[in-house]
């Protein structure tokens, strides 16, 4: 049973909330994390706030929940670390059998509360349908002008003032939601997905859920992952491999691309709504996922190790110690460290406590830069020749800062070696990259980026050596930040961008959203339950 939405105790208004305190890390940010679990008699909204705490590298802005009992569907979300939405009171009032899991990073819509998943819609049936999200679509214009035309956008008919407005999602995949939501009612989800998704163009690894089914669609590239694992008494789908491990999980098989996964108590059904066109992520190895997972039968570390090797053949010096920039540089560093014989240590100590919070540092504070995240081992640096290794260079900013710090702690020489190819291009596909004008690498040349970082020298492992890293095809792998060659074909430019559904009053989409309360949806009789 569901309830009318009550005045929350304390509202925020559409602007985003406060920005984190967290460094500016020149890298790109993480896309989203996405879990699903059917599994009767089994706490399944403890097993997925595990799967999304192993997912939480993915997504730090905002989590949720959705959870449902085989009469109603609920759904707790909230902006904040995994740790920091749910409780125990929370989780145990989360009753059911099925259920899936968001951590989010914002690629289409702003971070505020109301774009946090899982999304929630009701059909017309009076059923309810949460979904959530990892990747990003190409034909989002496309799709609002969809919902608008056909008649499910409800936005002015519920907003009776600009200020209500904002309670509304500007995303790709609330769209999503609705349309299927729309199309449900008449046909059932699993034939709606089957007619819709052929339609979404994009990256998208997605699971959702009504009151009785867990559902699992990916893409027909593939470009985001997402697998599947068995549990005794049920089923998991995660984004990663390590999420599957965290809930005891064994690994079954990858979700194919443009495969439709349905499981409730008929059992696992599969059908492709589009023939298989695969473009994995490549940059997955170089930073995104997390070293203990395995993509395409690759360990992520592994590969990470393997580009350490290449890139010291590739670009040699004379050093005395090879230090990474933890914790994603650490695989590449003690490749590179094996390959040139030159002696690994650790340079840099990295502030683990540092990370996403509401409380915005000092001037003076934020004048330390880098320093909050890492500081160095100035008895381990001093009067050393240095190879550093990180992943990538975005707008050098970074680099620029650590470069100056390992000077100032004494190092007389300091050589950059970067575990992948210089960053060139956006991506479309679900990462959050700098625009291309903010791409150091897209205006100069290595060696103009070298002396802008103030580096003694600079080395980036090859495209063709990161591919051979991965023992994945060439033909395989979408690399488009590199090359520029982009799998999925994109829209002029005024159909694109991350505040593409803010920039005018129509903002919301489908069906009704209510009720919501403050972090959730429906979960007011739930929370009261003794």
């Amino acid at each position: 049973m569901v309830t009318d939405r009550p005045e929350p105790a304390n509202t925020s208004t559409c602007a985003d909330l406060p920005g984190p305190a967290e460094v500016e890390r020149d890298v790109p940010r993480e896309e989203c994390g996405v879990f699903g679990v059917w599994a009767p008699g089994e706490e399944v909204a403890k097993l997925t706030f595990y799967g999304l705490y192993a997912l939480q590298h993915r997504g730090q802005e905002a989590a949720g929940i959705a959870v449902g009992d085989g009469s109603q569907v609920l759904v707790y979300k909230d902006t904040g670390l995994v740790s920091q939405v749910f409780t125990e009171q929370t989780l145990a009032s989360l009753r059911g059998h099925v259920a899936v899991g968001h951590a989010r990073y914002s690629t289409t819509g702003g971070g505020t509360w109301e774009n946090a998943q899982p999304t929630f819609r009701t059909t017309v049936a009076g059923t309810g349908l949460a979904l959530g999200h990892n990747g990003n679509l190409v034909n989002t214009g496309e799709l609002h002008e969809r919902v608008v035309a056909e008649g499910v956008d409800t936005v002015a008919a519920n907003a009776s003032s600009p200020a209500n407005a904002c309670e509304r999602a500007t995303t790709d995949s609330d769209l999503v939601t609705g349309l299927l939501a729309a199309r449900a009612a008449d046909l059932g989800v699993e034939q709606a997905a089957m007619e819709l998704f052929p339609t979404v163009r994009g990256a998208f690894s997605m699971v959702f859920c009504d009151e009785e089914t867990l559902y699992a669609v990916r893409d027909p590239h593939g470009v985001r992952p997402l697998v599947l694992g068995r549990l005794e008494r049920g089923w998991v789908v995660a984004s990663e491999t390590a999420a599957l491990d965290i809930v005891g999980a064994s690994f079954v098989r990858e979700v194919e691309p443009g495969e439709l996964l349905a499981i409730d108590g008929d059992g696992l059904r599969s059908q492709h709504f589009a023939h298989p066109q695969p473009k994995g992520c490549i940059f997955e190895y170089v930073y995104l996922a997390r070293p203990d997972t395995t993509i395409s039968g690759r360990s992520v570390n592994g590969a990470r190790v393997e580009i350490g090797r290449r890139l010291a053949k590739e670009h040699p010096v004379d050093a005395d110690l090879v230090i990474p920039v933890p914790e994603s540089g650490t695989p590449a560093a003690i490749g590179y460290a094996q390959a040139s014989g030159i002696p690994y240590g650790q340079g840099l100590v990295k502030n683990s406590y540092v990370g996403r919070t509401f409380i915005q540092p000092s001037q003076t504070i934020r004048q330390l830069g880098i320093r909050l995240k890492l500081n160095p081992l100035r008895e381990v640096i001093r009067g050393k020749r240095l190879v550093v290794v990180d992943d990538s260079v975005v707008r050098g900013n970074t680099q620029r800062a650590l470069v100056r710090m390992l000077r100032e702690a004494g190092a007389i020489e300091v050589h950059v070696r970067i575990a992948s190819p210089p960053v060139k291009w956006p991506c479309f596909y679900g990462i959050d990259f700098a625009s291309r004008a903010e791409l150091i690498a897209n205006g100069l040349d290595t060696d103009g980026v070298r002396r802008s970082i103030g580096a003694d020298s600079l080395g980036h492992v090859s495209l063709d050596g990161l591919v051979a890293a991965t023992e994945q095809p060439r033909t395989r792998m979408c690399a488009a930040c590199f090359d520029g060659e982009y799998p999925i074909p994109l829209p002029d430019d005024a159909k694109l961008g991350k505040y593409l559904l803010e920039g005018g009053s129509e903002r919301g989409v489908a069906g009704p959203a209510e009720p919501v309360l403050p972090t959730s949806y429906g979960a007011a009789d739930a929370l009261r339950r003794p």
